[in-house]
């Protein structure tokens, strides 16, 4: 078998556009005439102009014609360590390039499952997990009312949760996300405080709950952060820090009993192992379609759990990359819990949606990523 063409589709998401205003899909095709899906994703971007994408396309073109068309399909590894790896003075552990080995990586594997007959995570030690845990960001308000303005209403709005069969949820009670980082003044620690007292008042601790920052803190201010929220038991407090000092996240750490969870920016094994190896967090928030694809995630939560670390994949991505994350998740014994940040076009825009309900995510069981595009709700999407 032997790999014939990749194309590019970019599709023009749907209102509240989870994952960007426009998602950018690949398609693998081979000489069988078996097809593998990716998607790179697009930083979430919610750009209006199309161009913004050409820098993404023509890097996707670049390493087809480089090192892609010809190639067996079923050769993962070593395609992903040529592109990773081939060019001696340009290695690519960055959010611009690896993102778009994931979206191959993602497409090979779709290949390979399909050619096999099976789901991905049946080629990567089968089924360990039968229903996956999900959580989304809590919704800001309610009809009378937003969280952020009056505490009060959180409990209420966790309870909505509860009743919708939700176990967890995460919000983010220091915005703007910038400046990065930030002095977090003690007033505005205390009112987090109170969304975190309002929500235990109402509903105890049946409701996990993380703290969701985006790297917005100051060492300082995160240290303080925790030790004011510590009595609330946050499910964790994320990227407390900017990702980047893995050293200050560690400092973090080493000041708190809540979990520290990080990952959704990191990029390879090699930037994973740093922060297990330092002890910068237990949680690990590998994004599928960022950190180099299935081949780098499913090693990524295997270094996880050699240090009795849980995998928490990040998604804020469009329905592809959200699909690659759960062939890890089922096959992952280190399986917390899925991010499922899921939109409209996530439902609609496959021949069978996945599954998600009661604050579960159930896996599909067809081969490959276990999804296949409806073309008809496709063609109606795609601007090039």
């Amino acid at each position: 078998m032997k790999i014939t063409s990749v194309e590019t589709m970019v599709i023009e998401n749907v209102e509240p556009y989870r994952g960007g205003r426009y998602l950018l899909f690949l398609e693998i095709k081979t000489d069988e005439g078996i097809v593998g899906l990716g998607e790179r994703i697009t930083g979430n971007t919610y750009s209006k102009r199309l161009k913004d994408l050409r820098s993404q396309i023509d890097l996707i073109e670049e390493y087809a014609d480089e090192f892609l068309v010809g190639e067996n399909p079923l050769n993962i590894e070593k395609i992903w360590d040529r592109i990773y790896a081939s060019r001696h003075d340009f290695r690519h552990p960055s959010l611009h390039a690896t993102p778009v080995i994931s979206a191959i990586d993602m497409a090979l594997w779709d290949i390979a499952g399909k050619v096999a007959g099976q789901p991905i995570y049946n080629l990567l030690g089968g089924q360990y997990h039968e229903k996956l845990r999900a959580y989304a960001y809590m919704p800001s308000g309610l009809p009378g009312g937003n969280f952020r303005d009056d505490p009060s209403i959180a409990g209420e709005i966790a309870q909505q949760l509860l009743e919708e069969g939700n176990s967890a949820c995460k919000l983010d009670p220091f915005m703007p996300e910038y400046p990065i980082p930030r002095d977090i003044p003690l007033w505005e620690i205390e009112h987090a405080a109170k969304i975190f007292e309002s929500i235990r008042q109402t509903v105890g601790n049946k409701l996990e709950v993380g703290i969701g920052t985006h790297g917005q803190l100051t060492t300082y201010s995160a240290i303080r952060v925790a030790d004011f929220l510590q009595p609330y038991h946050p499910f964790w407090f994320e990227e407390p820090v900017p990702p980047e000092n893995v050293d200050e996240m560690v400092r973090v750490a080493q000041h708190t009993s809540i979990p520290i969870a990080t990952g959704e920016r990191l990029v390879t094994k090699y930037e994973f192992s740093e922060v297990l190896e330092k002890g910068a967090a237990q949680i690990i928030q590998l994004d599928v379609g960022q950190c180099g694809g299935i081949t780098e995630a499913k090693k990524i939560a295997a270094i996880a759990e050699a240090h009795y670390a849980m995998i928490a994949p990040h998604m804020a991505c469009g329905p592809i990359a959200a699909a690659a994350a759960i062939q890890i998740d089922t096959c992952s014994p280190n399986f917390l819990i899925q991010e499922a940040n899921q939109g409209p076009l996530h439902k609609t825009i496959f021949e069978e949606p996945m599954v998600f309900e009661n604050g579960f995510i159930i896996p599909p069981s067809g081969p490959g990523l276990g999804v296949e595009l409806n073309r008809d709700i496709l063609s109606r999407l795609v601007v090039e």
